[in-house]
């Protein structure tokens, strides 16, 4: 295996003040894949819950400006966490805390003005939207700790990225119901697909340090696992949207991110670490068309 980074040092932060390098790839904003994924099954909840469309543009805007700044400060926790093992790991090793570009003091300052941004979006939703974001600041805290005592991390990641879809779904509906947890299932099984083929990046590193994770867990076996987690991704968001009066050409939707989920696993290679990012990455375009599977639905009926 290939050693490689995906830090992307050299793109468009480049062009910034030297200054804020450091803390803008602390924050990982050069790649901006993770804002997407985390941002995504929240659109995911919003759409569902079918609101007005000034409330759902007000939420969706919303959403968005959140995922920035709580991935963001995630990708910090995570590296506070992670410093001393990121150093041993190929890819990581040139992060900002693990290479000494970033003191721990400093990330400390940065984490809490981004969770400060976090909070105003936060107080800007509904009551039970709020009480879900304070709990999932447990889920944040930790996600990083997972790796060293669990083979199944990707699955606390899982809850951890695919809160956004109950989140969306309460700031929306102001409810919880049976769609609402179908909607956070078929999320976190995406997240757990994803984030295994992700961790085959790391598999050998891992293994030399100590890490835990599907990847390793599954190894060469990984490509039915990843089958049976993206066929529950769909099974339950059809069922989620089914639940929520859905009909026929929502069905007919979900047959396009079916087909993207499908393509990542029969093309999948864990020996090759690029083409695990690449697929990684395609992740955007499925939950996109996952979203777009909602809007044919509601559209059909009639009722947006």
């Amino acid at each position: 295996m290939t050693a490689h980074t995906d830090i992307a040092a050299s793109g468009w932060v480049s062009r910034l003040p030297r200054a804020w390098l450091p803390y803008l790839l602390l924050a990982r904003v050069d790649r901006p894949i993770g804002i997407w994924l985390l941002f995504l099954p929240g659109l995911w909840g919003i759409l569902l819950a079918r609101v007005a469309w000034p409330d759902a543009i007000r939420l969706i805007a919303l959403f968005g400006v959140g995922s920035l700044v709580m991935r963001a400060a995630g990708c910090v926790v995570n590296d506070l966490w992670d410093r001393d093992i990121d150093r041993r790991v190929a890819r990581t090793a040139d992060r900002p805390l693990a290479s000494g570009a970033v003191q721990p003091l400093h990330a400390l300052v940065f984490l809490v003005v981004l969770l400060g941004c976090g909070l105003l979006v936060l107080l800007s939703l509904n009551r039970l939207a709020r009480e879900l974001g304070v709990a999932s600041l447990l889920l944040v805290g930790l996600y990083p700790l997972a790796k060293r005592v669990t083979w199944w991390p990707q699955l606390v990641m899982g809850f951890t990225f695919g809160f956004g879809a109950p989140m969306g779904y309460a700031a929306a509906a102001g409810r919880i119901d049976l769609s609402w947890a179908l909607l956070y299932g078929a999320a976190i099984c995406w997240d757990l697909g994803f984030d295994t083929i992700y961790a085959h990046q790391d598999r050998e590193d891992d293994a030399l340090v100590g890490v835990r994770s599907t990847a390793r867990l599954f190894g060469e076996r990984t490509r039915p696992f990843l089958a049976a987690c993206y066929g529950a991704t769909v099974a339950l968001f059809g069922l989620a949207g089914w639940s929520s009066g859905l009909g026929v050409w929502f069905v007919v939707a979900l047959a396009l991110p079916a087909g993207l989920l499908a393509r990542q696993v029969v093309s999948l290679d864990i020996h090759n670490p690029a083409r695990c990012l690449k697929l990684f990455r395609a992740n955007r375009e499925v939950g996109l068309a996952f979203a777009l599977a909602l809007l044919v639905g509601w559209i059909q009926a009639g009722l947006w």
